[in-house]
């Protein structure tokens, strides 16, 4: 195919998330057709999942500046900018309406199980730039089909890859087992049948960020109300000070509220901590779990376990494109020195573009929280940047694409998720975002899914 048909095929962006959302916006104010394939049935399936889960940044940081202006002649009323939506209220008053908007260029139930250089795998080097990509795509009825693009933005986020229960990154022998009793989610107690698998009952929470604090907090409020209930903390390191953050002296509100909430959970008992447990094994005990670290110390029974350890890229549907990537965090390798969380948090990650973004493989971009690999310190108007630069050099516009158009305040403006008692507390704050758990968003989005820092309760 030579280089004018080339440019005549779409840029495929993988997930309906918020990156991936705002990715199409920018390239279509470039002129350059954007067609988004989403895994899920709508728009935003990750965010959709923790629609209970409150973001530590407000409405002002979540909206990106592109999508607002294909929004605005709709007559779309733009929420509050103070005001913290929850996840399901970011789905319903932006993702949603962005994609209503972009229309025909978003397709749902496309999930995408392969990307190649047309007629080529990873080792030709013949021709290869030459060829257009050639994305392969799954449909819910099991129907297939394969479409060409003249580039990739992946913006498909990590939250289909929680990270397991085993402290060595590999799963705990017996997990697998005992999965009907594991779940890598904050739990939705407000559900009838969620409430009714943890009330009266023993929870082990296992991980130390915000959502592992999202949840402590929300069963701490359920054993106010229902005896009996009682959350297991298990920590690998042991508890300090520094565990729940920094309270009321932490520069982001609304992470220090979360961690004091954890805390409070603790003092009150209604949370023991397990410290210096690296787990190794799940068993049965009866009809409860018991957890077996590495060093042979056993947890008391269980009746469910919450694995909030995070989250780490899906790479396997780009296993015919060559990526250059960092061999710890799975992050570009230009990128990762910038947000190595050994070096960095949030707010001291530095707004970066297509530069940092690019692989050996040209015009293939991994985006928004799929982009930080295992780091936990991505922030959603760092992934709007992200693919504002990356729109601007598929566009060949390099002097746009290498400048910065973003200025982070010193607290950051990370778009984590966190549980708060009212829609609008904390409001001098945004949050620093982890993940898976939880999941700025912002974006985590699932191989078709995306949403960003996102999910639902994360936090760095």
């Amino acid at each position: 195919m030579n280089a004018s048909a080339a440019e005549q095929l779409p840029v495929v962006v993988i997930g309906a998330g918020p990156v991936g959302l705002a990715a199409a916006a920018h390239l279509a104010g470039r002129g350059i057709e954007p067609l988004v394939l989403e895994a899920g049935p709508s728009a935003g399936t990750a965010v959709r999942a923790w629609s209970h889960v409150r973001l530590f940044s407000p409405w002002a940081e979540v909206v990106a500046p592109a999508a607002e202006k294909l929004l605005a002649p709709t007559g779309w009323i733009r929420p509050d900018g103070a005001a913290y939506p929850s996840g399901g209220d970011w789905v319903q008053r932006y993702l949603q309406p962005l994609a209503d908007v972009l229309g025909e260029r978003v397709r749902y139930d496309a999930r995408v199980t392969g990307v190649a250089r047309a007629g080529r795998d990873r080792i030709v080097d013949s021709g290869r730039e030459e060829q257009p990509f050639t994305v392969h795509i799954e449909r819910a009825d099991g129907s297939e089909e394969r479409l060409l693009a003249r580039a990739v933005v992946d913006a498909s986020g990590t939250w289909s890859t929680p990270n397991p229960l085993g402290a060595n990154g590999l799963p705990a022998l017996g997990e697998r087992a005992a999965g009907d009793r594991i779940s890598s989610r904050v739990p939705d107690l407000r559900d009838p049948v969620v409430r009714a698998r943890f009330a009266g009952r023993r929870t082990a929470v296992v991980g130390t960020g915000a959502s592992a604090f999202t949840a402590l907090a929300h069963l701490a409020d359920l054993a106010e109300e229902e005896s009996g209930t009682h959350a297991v903390w298990v920590l690998r390191r042991g508890l300090t000070g520094s565990t729940y953050g920094g309270g009321e002296a932490d520069q982001l509100p609304a992470r220090g509220a979360l961690g004091l909430r954890a805390k409070k959970a603790v003092d009150d008992g209604h949370a023991s901590a397990l410290t210096g447990f690296r787990t190794a094994a799940v068993e049965p005990d009866g009809d409860r779990l018991v957890l077996v670290a590495e060093d042979g110390r056993r947890s008391e029974p269980v009746d469910q376990v919450v694995v909030l350890t995070g989250l780490r890229p899906d790479l396997s549907f780009l296993s015919e494109v060559r990526l250059g990537l960092d061999e710890r965090l799975q992050a570009p390798t230009a990128l990762a020195p910038l947000i190595d969380p050994n070096q960095h948090s949030c707010g001291t990650v530095y707004p970066h573009g297509a530069n940092e973004l690019s692989h050996p493989e040209k015009d293939v971009y991994l985006v928004g929280m799929k982009s930080y690999g295992r780091a936990p310190t991505f922030l959603a108007l760092t992934g709007y940047e992200q693919v504002r630069s990356v729109a601007a050099a598929l566009a060949g516009d390099h002097e746009a694409a290498a400048r910065v158009e973003l200025t982070l305040p010193e607290t950051g403006v990370c778009g984590g998720a966190g549980l708060f008692d009212e829609p609008n507390a904390a409001q001098d704050g945004g949050g620093c975002c982890s993940v898976p758990a939880a999941p700025h968003l912002i974006t985590l989005g699932a191989v078709g899914s995306g949403s960003s820092c996102s999910t639902a309760g994360g936090g760095c």
